[in-house]
């Protein structure tokens, strides 16, 4: 039936069909009635997966396809609306689109360093061929060819860099699963960005919680651009009100008109690719920091251990925002050259059996996907909907990103063997963000394995005997592979002492690809990072080689010296009919009369019927106790919603206990416009709090730039006039002490005894640390030198008469080794007796750290046997930090070391005068060395 031929009493047969779901699922039903204003997920409560289920009646009832959007309808109308405007609800397939399985050999960029020179060789070398086939949510095929995928990052950088993007920047990506994405990812990246991915706003029943929880992410990562969609401006906006550095907002639309940016950054290994926060960062965001480096560690890794070929092909309609969609399936894709079939998460869970005909249409290989998925599928794919899957081509069904279920494992693999899968495919592996995604898979061609433990004996003494299955008190607890090759994992105890096999304890692992810690969060890093071993956050034991997991460190509760872990009990409760499968978490929340710890269980339920109710909390107390082998102190059974999750489905416990323990677990959400309301009312008081909070230094600024130019125009002039060198640089001098008195600045020198007791000439080098350092250094230094400077700065000529005048000596570049003419030049100024001054990093950042110090200063003084004085300058970065010309007051420190005298002229001579330099200066100023290389 096509919606031109609908009959009249649509709106009638469809509430007719939501009151049948709502009695037989037991739905709250608003005290009015449901009716068209009736809101889906305030009033009745329907999470994802129940509307997934509701949206399959409704198009069998009314036989229409409903768009996939019509798993976010707000209300019944909504829904109505687009039930008008669908189609003829025969069940489609995707479209026939053919992609080319691969090369007859598996081509790797093997020497590949970055993440872009990985899509530069891809493109140079098979720029035709198809890297991503994506779905739209209307199932047609969109192919995206590694010279499309270089064209569109161009374009995209393009629009960066008019935006104004500085090297290092951080750009948030709020985009869904699609073209976009990818073109966005790498057009970052190709602008010297940082992409930072958050995912974007599913239900406006939430929005509130989003744009705080993305807010807290957003000013972590001092993001300077968001890229997000047309229909996102708003929300975008709200975020920018609460996030101080959020420059601006920018869409995609007219992106084809760009001029392909061909100037592409080019990033160093040990450059940050990406940061990858938590979809459960909540009030301390930890963006995990990964470098090209860890990225091409990882997926090599992964490649090995998968044994991957040159046919394979990955299916994923994983999210583009978390790791295991973003580097296991796209990233991994792209690197080893398979084919990848793409869709959104949206188009999954409107209807799973798009997964599944996916790989059976492409001959998918590969492909992942949460525990969550696999239960989907097998409620929602019916036998008449399995006719015609062929499955027998998928060799590794990876399985998590959260528990894995022994029982899932079994019945989808006996459920969808007569489509040919075999049991051997399914693989559960284990990852984390720390180590970029992948940490153990199991071997390849092993089917899962399940380790059945005495739940007695575990619990009370962490130690996993093996017992029969069919025991009564075994436990299942699934293994989820050996560690990646290159990866060591090893089990501890609360001291750091590694414990035997089949010994729980803490999880920790070392590996090429091991972050190098959380994004501005020095705390949080400390706490990764123990005596060389990053921490997992996760408990567990190995037997076998294999890594079993029990449970996360945080979720541990411990009572009556028992180990107690929530999944079991949460799994089993949400069988109970009645409670809400997904929707169970169990915590431990302090009592605050006893201060003792109590065992709570939040359940949702939809039971209104107070006598039905009270039955089931006995039978979820009953069940409980039987799993945990003690009764639970509480169990409360919460309305929908009241059980917080993350974007990827992952239950949020600590935030659900912190709303029990504030008493707001009945408390149903506000109307979106009156959250949105809230979130910016709440960062215009922020902003405003801030700008209070920096008035002094703001005021401070300002006075203290105008002192500069009251006195900057005399000074100049006097300069410029005074006749001879030595009394321009006194002038000079009592100009930036006058000044620097009236600043509340001071130059603590020490060591010119050093410079006094030097011969002149000698060369002088002092690392650089913001805009003050040649200030600093001409009222450190009683006597005149010659800065070595950049020819740039003769571009003003107001600057560049000015230091011509103070005898600075203009260059090219700083390595004069490559330059005949200007290393003549600075011989030139030697034998003149002039002694010449050099900041050998060339440059300054904001960062702390030395950066590598060029040749030339230390070439020139063993060529012309003079000496070097090392000078180290500690404070200017603080007094004027480089990414601002805002000053504060405070004290700068000069030190000044004793000559180092050259011990020959050629190079090696050289090189030893930079290493002695360098080490005095790096000794002083604080700054630790980033590298040695020049």
């Amino acid at each position: 039936m096509t919606a031109s031929n609908l009959p009249p009493d649509s709106a009638d047969r469809l509430l007719d069909l939501l009151r049948t779901f709502a009695r037989e699922s037991r739905l709250p039903e608003p005290p009015e009635g449901i009716g068209l204003d009736t809101r889906l997920e305030s009033d009745l409560g329907l999470d994802s997966l129940s509307r997934s289920e509701l949206i399959a009646r409704v198009e069998q009832g009314l036989d229409v396809r409903l768009p996939d959007q019509a798993l976010m309808a707000a209300t019944a109308g909504d829904l109505l609306q687009m039930i008008q405007g669908g189609v003829d609800g025969t069940e489609t397939d995707l479209s026939a689109a053919s992609i080319a399985s691969g090369a007859d050999d598996l081509e790797i960029p093997a020497g590949a360093r970055t993440l872009l020179e990985v899509l530069d060789w891809h493109r140079r070398h098979a720029g035709d061929r198809t890297h991503i086939l994506y779905y739209d949510g209307e199932d047609r095929a969109h192919p995206i060819r590694y010279a499309d995928l270089a064209q569109g990052a161009s374009r995209v950088a393009a629009r960066l860099r008019h935006a104004g993007i500085s090297p290092g920047d951080t750009v948030a990506v709020m985009l869904p699963t699609g073209p976009d994405y990818f073109f966005s990812f790498f057009g970052i990246l190709a602008a010297g960005g940082v992409p930072v991915p958050i995912y974007p706003p599913a239900r406006p029943q939430q929005i509130e919680d989003h744009l705080r929880r993305h807010a807290r992410i957003l000013d972590n990562a001092g993001t300077s651009f968001l890229i997000t969609v047309p229909e996102a401006r708003t929300i975008a906006k709200v975020m920018q009100v609460q996030v101080g550095s959020l420059r601006e907002v920018l869409t995609l639309e007219d992106i084809e008109t760009e001029t392909p940016l061909d100037d592409w950054a080019a990033p160093e290994p040990n450059d940050i690719a990406f940061l990858q926060y938590t979809s459960g960062s909540t009030g301390d965001p930890k963006g995990v920091t990964l470098s090209h480096a860890d990225l091409l560690a990882n997926i090599r890794a992964m490649g090995e251990a998968i044994a991957i070929r040159a046919d394979d092909v990955f299916v994923s309609w994983l999210p583009l925002y978390h790791d295991m969609g973003l580097i296991g399936a796209w990233l991994g894709s792209l690197y080893f050259g398979v084919p990848l079939i793409s869709m959104s998460p949206l188009a999954f869970l409107a209807r799973p059996r798009r997964w599944l005909q996916a790989i059976h249409q492409h001959r998918g290989t590969l492909s992942a996907a949460p525990n969550f998925a696999y239960e989907l599928c097998l409620t929602r794919i019916s036998e008449s909907q399995m006719e015609g899957l062929d499955l027998s081509c998928w060799r590794r069904a990876f399985n998590g990103a959260e528990p894995v279920s022994a029982q899932t494992l079994r019945r989808f693999a006996e459920h969808f063997a007569p489509c040919g899968l075999r049991e051997e495919a399914l693989a559960p592996v284990y990852g984390l963000a720390e180590a970029a995604v992948g940490l153990a898979f199991p071997p390849v061609e092993r089917g899962p394995r399940v380790d059945c433990i005495d739940r007695v004996r575990f619990a009370n003494s962490a130690y996993a005997l093996p017992v029969d299955c069919e025991d009564p008190d075994a436990m299942e607890v699934v293994a989820c592979g050996r560690p990646l090759p290159g990866y060591r994992v090893r089990v501890v105890d609360g001291e750091g002492r590694e414990l035997p096999e089949r010994h729980e304890g803490l999880l920790q692992f070392q590996g090429p690809s091991a972050t190098r810690g959380y994004y501005r969060n020095p705390a949080a890093t400390a706490r990764l990072i123990r005596d060389g071993w990053h921490e997992t956050g996760d408990r567990a034991y190995l037997a076998g080689g294999d890594i079993h997991l029990s449970g996360r460190v945080k979720d541990l509760i411990i009572r009556g010296g028992r180990n107690i872990y929530p999944y079991e009990v949460e799994q089993a409760l949400g069988e109970l009919p009645g409670i809400r499968n997904g929707c169970v978490v169990a915590f431990a929340a302090t009592d605050p009369k006893q201060g003792s710890e109590r065992l709570v269980i939040v359940a949702e339920s939809k039971e209104r019927d107070p006598g039905r109710r009270t039955a089931l909390q006995q039978r979820a107390r009953e069940l409980a106790t039987d799993v945990l082998g003690v009764p639970p102190d509480e169990i409360v059974l919460a309305p929908p919603r009241a059980v917080l999750k993350t974007s990827s489905g992952k239950l949020r416990r600590v935030d659900t206990r912190e709303r029990y323990l504030a008493g707001k677990l009945f408390e149903g959400p506000p109307r979106p416009v009156w959250q949105l309301a809230r979130v910016g009312i709440s960062g215009l008081w922020g902003r405003i709090s801030r700008l209070v909070s920096d008035l002094p230094g703001i005021l401070y600024a300002r006075y203290a730039w105008v002192l500069f130019y009251l006195f900057a125009p005399g000074f100049w002039i006097a300069g410029t006039l005074v006749p001879t060198l030595g009394l321009r640089w006194t002038f000079t001098r009592f100009g930036l002490r006058l000044l620097g008195a009236l600043t509340g600045m001071r130059v603590r020198v020490s060591g010119r005894e050093n410079l006094d007791a030097a011969p002149s000439p000698c060369v002088l080098v002092a690392n650089h640390q913001g805009y003050l350092d040649a200030l600093a250094l001409i009222l450190a230094l009683d006597r005149p030198v010659s800065f070595v400077a950049k020819r740039e700065l003769t571009a003003t000529p107001w600057v560049g008469r000015y230091l011509a005048r103070m005898g600075t000596l203009f260059v090219d570049r700083f390595d004069v080794q490559r330059s005949s003419s200007e290393s003549a030049q600075l011989n030139a100024a030697l034998e003149r007796g002039a002694s010449l001054l050099f900041f050998p990093e060339g440059t300054f950042r904001e960062q702390p750290g030395l950066m590598p110090f060029r040749m030339g200063a230390f070439a020139a003084a063993a060529q012309a046997g003079v000496p070097v004085i090392p000078i180290a300058i500690k404070g200017t970065r603080e007094r004027m930090p480089g990414d601002s010309f805002r000053p504060t007051p405070g004290r700068v420190e000069v030190t000044l070391g004793a000559p180092i005298r050259p011990e020959g002229s050629d190079w090696p001579a050289a090189v030893a005068l930079r290493e002695a330099a360098r080490d005095f200066i790096a000794g002083h100023s604080g700054g630790r060395i980033r590298s040695r290389i020049s």
